[in-house]
């Protein structure tokens, strides 16, 4: 992005952000709107006009600019109300729960960001995340153990029996939530991530379970996430957590640490079971491919479609256009990861596109708000994928590609891409 200038004067096509054919498929026509220029007006209802931003450099130029940030308080000309406060409220979250939800670490900039980064940080070094795969591949390989019991003529939903128990145990684990309490925090964290009507229960639920945690944590430490938030309140100085911090923070990773991981995995088994010849390239040499087939999975079907809306705080220039200070914002990740200008040939599914381990996808977003979890997703989906075509190497859809359901699981608006159902063959 440049300094602001005049720029061509946009098309007058505001995109419906709700369109039932960009819902329905939203690559084809991220696509086609990104060939005509990178920029384009939108609108989404309760949120009003948006600037929607589809080429790949533009939107990781959007993710790294400090000009555009993510609290809209930090720009009063915005002048729209904030979706997410609005969003909790409408979900019957008493307000005296609100704070716990929002803000949460991505909600915010600058500084008191990176000041929550750095808190967080500990839990999620490429050392801890390493040391925690004998255990994902210990819960992998139990869930495996029960899919044939779950089978009907051979035939199993992978999804609720593997894709969204795996990241859900692991990030409890990690959090320190014990196994007793986890099928509550499965429905809680599920309510919460749809923003469905028992979202107010959920919360009170979640932040109860979480300080009776941290008492007990305070009491006898352990190596897990709340433990190393509790030292964190004990030695950090001018940096110390309080418990609405603490509590805040254990909320969202709990909730952002599965959904998507969830939504990964399921869409690689079913990306790799459509297309054998790349199948093949894994089972020849899993260590050397796994990390590239999560990065293809990432890049060409992504969980998340577009990311959530950015303010202007100064006039600058996206695209070519001129985008003015107060205004909204919105990268697409689902475009950027087809620009052919980064990607050759983007509709092929190739897990050899990079050649080495390197993440060249923004589908973990990019720059300050970089996804903190994207070590251990990227973890999750290669010992996902490495067991379940290990334990059953026969594994086949039991469906044909084009009739596996979709569904979006926050039902309002069109910013995810998830499988409904996983059928497959063991």
């Amino acid at each position: 992005m440049t300094a602001p200038g005049p720029g061509p004067a946009p098309e007058p096509d505001e995109i419906d952000l709700l369109d039932e054919e960009l819902v329905r498929a939203p690559f084809t026509v991220y696509s086609r709107l990104r060939e005509r220029r990178s920029l384009h007006r939108a609108v989404m209802p309760g949120l009003g006009a948006v600037w929607i931003v589809t080429r790949h450099d533009d939107v990781r130029a959007v993710l790294s600019d400090p000009r555009l940030v993510n609290d809209v308080v930090n720009v009063p000309e915005a002048d729209v109300p904030n979706m997410s406060e609005r969003a909790a409220q409408a979900g019957g979250v008493p307000p005296e729960y609100i704070k716990y939800v929002y803000p949460t670490v991505v909600d915010i900039d600058g500084a008191a960001h990176a000041r929550l980064r750095r808190l967080v940080a500990p839990a999620f070094t490429a050392r801890r995340v390493e040391r925690l795969r004998p255990r994902v591949e210990e819960i992998a390989a139990r869930l495996l153990d029960r899919l044939p019991e779950a089978a009907e003529d051979g035939v199993v939903d992978l999804i609720p029996h593997f894709a969204r128990p795996l990241p859900i145990t692991v990030i409890c684990e990690l959090v320190g939530i014990p196994e007793a309490d986890r099928g509550r925090w499965v429905r809680w964290s599920g309510a919460l991530a749809a923003g469905t009507e028992p979202m107010g229960e959920a919360v009170r639920g979640m932040v109860e379970d979480t300080r009776r945690l941290i008492g007990r944590r305070r009491a006898r430490p352990a190596d897990d996430l709340i433990s190393t938030l509790i030292r964190a309140q004990q030695t950090g100085g001018g940096d110390r957590l309080d418990d609405t911090e603490l509590i805040n923070l254990v909320l969202s990773l709990v909730v952002a640490g599965h959904e998507t991981t969830s939504g990964m995995i399921a869409e690689g088994v079913a990306a790799l079971l459509s297309h054998p010849g790349q199948l093949d390239l894994i089972r020849r040499d899993p260590p050397a491919v796994l990390p590239r087939a999560v990065h293809e999975v990432m890049r060409w079907r992504p969980p998340v479609l577009l990311t959530r809306v950015r303010y202007a705080r100064a006039d600058l220039e996206i695209g070519g256009q001129r985008v003015a200070r107060g205004e909204r914002v919105m990268p697409i990740l689902a475009a950027a990861g087809h620009d052919p200008r980064s990607f050759p040939a983007p509709e092929h599914f190739d897990i050899t596109r990079s050649a080495n381990r390197r993440e060249t996808h923004v589908s973990f977003g990019y720059g300050p708000h970089y996804c903190m979890g994207a070590a251990l997703a990227r973890q999750e989906g290669e010992v996902a994928f490495g067991a379940l075509l290990r334990r059953f190497p026969g594994l086949a859809l039991a469906v044909a590609p084009e009739d596996l359901e979709r569904s979006r699981a926050d039902g309002a608006t069109p910013g995810t891409w998830r499988l409904g159902a996983l059928p497959v063959r063991l």
